[in-house]
This record gives C-alpha cells, sequence and structure tokens, in this order.
C-alpha cells in the first residue's frame, strides 16, 4: 500500500478526487452485532516501524485473503483478530510488538489473536498498472482455525454473470474494520474519517462498471439503491455477491470521505485464482 491506514490515524491515507489510492472503514454501515460475517478478521502489522490495519476473510482454515497492499513491504508477521467489536475509542487495543522495527514476531500474539505471515501476489502492480492490478495477498497462518467456517471462494469468471444491464440492480455486501466518516463538530463541519470505533460492520453497494480486474461499485450511503461503502481500514476485506460467494477485496478508493465509488479487486479471475491454489485454495465448485 503507498499510504497504509495507521491504527491510530485514519486519514493518513486521505486521497484527492480521481486518483486511485488504498481504501480503508464501511461507511452507512451496519454493526455487525450477531458476527454473521465471523470469518472476516482484522489484520496488524508493521512497515518502517509503524503500526497499521486492515481488514481479511478466512479463506481456509490456514489462509486469510486480504489485499497485496496489506501484505506488499510488511516487516515480520501479520497478527489476525476476528473480536467483532474492539473499541468505542482509544486508544487503539492492537498488539505492540516487542520489536516495532522488526515487525510482529509470533510471542507479540496474544490471547484472541492469531500469528501469520503475509504473501503477496507475484504479478501486483502496486496501482501502477489496471490491467494488470492483481492487488491480492495472503496471510498464512502459523495454526489452523478450526472453530470458524472459511468463506467460499467464487467459481472463476462468476462476476460476469453479472455484467450490465444486470450490474446496477445488483448489491455486493462489504464487509471491514474501516473508519467511520463523521461531521466535524466544529470548523467547516466537513465529513471527515474517524480513527474510532474499531468494529466490524457492512453494507450493501450497487454494482457501476466491471473490468477484467475490477469491480467498481457506487459507495455513496446517499444512493438510494444501497447503504455505503468502503473506507479506510477496510482494505482487503470482501464484497459477496447476492449467491454469497467471496467476489472481491477492497483495493481503492476515489475521495477523502470515502462517498464516492470503491475499486474492488476481483478474486473471481484466472491470475488470482491460479496463485491461490499455490496456497490450497481453490473457488467454490
Amino acid at each position: 500500500m503507498r499510504k497504509r491506514v495507521s491504527a491510530v490515524a485514519a486519514a493518513a491515507a486521505a486521497v484527492v478526487l480521481a486518483t486511485a489510492a488504498p481504501a480503508g472503514a464501511i461507511t452507512g454501515g451496519t454493526f455487525d452485532a450477531e458476527n454473521s460475517y465471523d470469518n472476516v478478521g482484522l489484520i496488524a502489522f508493521y512497515d518502517d516501524g509503524v503500526r497499521y490495519r486492515c481488514s481479511a476473510t478466512l479463506v481456509s482454515p490456514t489462509v486469510l485473503l486480504t489485499a497485496a497492499h496489506c501484505t506488499f513491504g510488511v516487516e515480520g508477521g501479520t497478527v489476525v483478530t476476528f473480536d467483532n467489536d474492539l473499541t468505542d475509542d482509544g486508544p487503539a487495543p492492537l498488539p505492540v510488538a516487542a520489536d516495532p522495527a522488526a515487525g510482529y514476531a509470533p510471542s507479540d500474539a496474544p490471547a484472541g489473536w492469531y500469528f501469520g505471515e503475509g504473501e503477496t501476489h507475484p504479478r501486483y502492480s502496486d496501482f501502477a498498472d489496471m490491467k494488470n492490478w492483481n492487488d491480492v495477498g495472503v496471510v498464512v497462518l502459523a495454526a489452523p482455525i478450526t472453530d470458524i467456517a472459511p468463506a467460499p471462494l467464487a467459481p472463476t469468471n462468476h462476476l460476469e454473470s453479472f455484467r450490465q444491464p444486470a450490474l446496477n440492480k445488483t448489491l455486493f455486501t462489504l464487509v471491514g474494520y474501516g473508519t467511520h466518516v463523521v461531521q466535524a463538530a466544529d470548523g467547516p463541519r466537513k465529513p471527515t474519517p474517524q480513527s474510532f470505533p474499531i468494529r466490524r460492520e457492512y453494507t450493501d453497494a450497487p454494482g457501476q462498471k466491471l473490468t477484467p480486474q475490477i469491480l467498481q461499485v457506487n459507495g455513496n450511503e446517499h444512493d438510494p439503491r444501497g447503504g455505503g461503502g468502503s473506507c479506510f481500514g477496510d482494505s482487503g476485506g470482501p464484497s459477496f455477491s447476492p449467491d454469497d460467494y467471496l467476489v472481491t477485496v477492497t483495493s481503492y478508493g476515489y475521495t477523502s470521505n470515502c462517498r464516492y465509488l470503491d475499486g474492488l479487486q476481483r478474486v473471481d479471475i484466472p491470475v488470482v485464482q491460479d496463485w491461490l491454489a499455490e496456497f490450497g485454495v481453490v473457488p467454490a465448485a
């Protein structure tokens, strides 16, 4: 990720209109109080001694699927929690590495957290080539998780069945632990991403455009067709098709207030699924 979302400074990854940049929390979302998406977790990691967070989905007992910009350049390992409600306010309750410059070690994962190692798609373009975006990464866990059912990876080219004219009428469910956008209490009162609370939320967003690499959705919470979109911290989190397949991971957004379009990296395409098969992750039959 060119600018990741700090665990304590959500606004650090603000972007300008029409400039693709790593996305972060669900705007206009609903708190997952019922733990319906218990296989979606929060991952934390270090880069240049700074701690960041993203979202990820368990797709096998030992593998989490996330965005490449959440694994690329990470120092040490990654820690994971599936707690749906971490905190309402600061400080962020994420583990602290004994040596931040070296990143997380297995001994840094406290009770309730899991340790793993990140891997980045070898053809990840680092936001440089829309035709070869490949913003996909995995976290390979040190030990299997046996009490959470993995999410089903979409069959190959599954999103092709939702092309226009169906796309604009199709709602995709986005899930993540990203920042909230709240109107400032004073000053110009511009809606601004906030670092807290940190909890798992979900929303529905209508399809807008489909390319060989990207599903673009309308992430405006005021769109009457849906409920919102993604924001800083939702990076790597899943979107599910109406038939409950994991079809994308959150990749980028276009505005600093997370109220426009969301770019979601397709994971139903061969270039992604062939790589995931190396980790034992295969699409649903």
